[in-house]
């Protein structure tokens, strides 16, 4: 049961990663599309806690965050011993990157949702 919730885990992990980001939020953190990387998931993060959340919802960064910093701290410590890991480590970082900027345009777009109905009233 156990490797069950892990394969889910990580094929919902990799689909909201394969998501894609708008310009705006790449703009937003000084990124180009094609050179995202695991150092600009603070960036993401940071935009996220900078948006505001007009609906109560549970879209946080919680358990991204926590695996990007077992990953980081797995990397800093292997990275000397093996480049294959140190490789893996960055993709998995990358892919937490990518996760923060799809949390980002999500709030944006709900927000905006948010904000035209209240305009049509």
């Amino acid at each position: 049961m156990g490797q069950f919730a892990v394969y889910y885990w990580r094929a919902v992990f990799t689909g909201t990663a394969s998501l894609p980001i708008s310009s705006r939020v790449l703009e937003a953190a000084q990124v180009q599309e094609g050179s995202i990387c695991g150092n600009d998931f603070e960036k993401f993060a940071s935009l996220l806690t900078l948006t505001p959340e007009l609906k109560e919802t549970k879209g946080g960064l919680g358990m991204v965050r926590a695996y990007y910093a077992v990953v980081q701290r797995a990397q800093a410590v292997f990275a000397n011993f093996s480049p294959i890991l140190a490789g893996w480590a960055e993709k998995e970082r990358m892919l937490c990157a990518r996760i923060a900027a799809v949390h980002v345009d999500r709030r944006l777009e709900a927000n905006l949702m948010q904000a035209a109905s209240i305009r049509s009233l």
